[in-house]
């Protein structure tokens, strides 16, 4: 809060009236005056002349203020450097996830193998319906798979199967043209190599018991990359489960 103060003075100046009093008697007893001589009247003092008008100095003139000169614009800013994209997160990989498989034109190769030599005979059979496909200048239309159709402790029999967008005619005694599997399955990705999956499957099986689903006696495995290319421990293969 502000305060405001208010002073005010006055001075008030009294003067006294002065009381003369005359003594009647005193005056007259006073001889009369006597009368002044004429006096010579005296000669009036000459008028001074005018004293002469000083020169009239004129005013410095006023120095024109200069209008202000506006500042400069300080040079624009150098452009931030962008801002460097947020690293991208590996989303994790889908572990149950339902889908429904759509059937595929397939050139299918029949086989057999045992668990010791299994990924070279997949990886051989994957070759050979290469070899028949580039001869006949047809190219594959999606990822190869395979299909296991019966397994024991000893080893499984298979289809390894490679997606083409046409019928390839003269194939081997050991190849066929067919259709890949279709219905509902459950998703689970693998990541490394081949000798690796045990592990996989084992979460496959703990997975299943867990949510008490029946799975049919098929797996099937889509390689997401060219196996035949790519380093065993860089595998990323897709594991389907079909349901009953």
């Amino acid at each position: 809060m502000t305060r405001s103060r208010l002073s005010r003075f006055a001075t008030v100046a009294l003067i006294p009236a002065a009381a003369l009093t005359l003594n009647a008697a005193a005056w007259a007893q006073s001889p009369p005056a006597t009368p002044p001589a004429a006096s010579t009247p005296a000669t009036p003092p000459a008028t001074p002349a005018p004293a002469a008008a000083a020169p009239t100095t004129p005013a410095p003139a006023t120095p024109e203020t200069p209008a202000p000169v506006a500042p400069a614009p300080p040079p624009a800013a150098a452009q931030a450097p962008a801002t460097p994209p947020a690293p991208q997160v590996q989303v994790a990989d889908p572990f149950g996830e339902e889908i429904t498989l759509s059937p595929k034109q397939m050139v299918t190769f029949v086989g057999k193998a045992n668990w010791d030599s299994a990924f070279d005979t997949l990886m051989d059979a994957f070759k050979q319906i290469t070899t028949v496909l580039d001869k006949q200048g047809v190219k594959s239309s999606g990822n190869p798979m395979i299909v296991y159709t019966t397994t024991d402790d000893t080893g499984f029999t298979f289809l390894a199967e490679i997606p083409v967008d046409q019928e390839v005619k003269n194939l081997p005694k050991a190849m066929k043209m067919g259709l890949s599997p279709d219905g509902k399955a459950l998703k689970f990705v693998h990541r490394g190599s081949y000798d690796n999956m045990d592990n996989t499957y084992e979460a496959i099986t703990n997975h299943l018991d867990d949510k008490k689903l029946e799975a049919k006696d098929t797996f099937i495995e889509e390689y997401m990359v060219d196996p035949l290319k790519t380093a065993e421990d860089k595998l990323v293969i897709n594991v389907y489960v079909p349901l009953k």
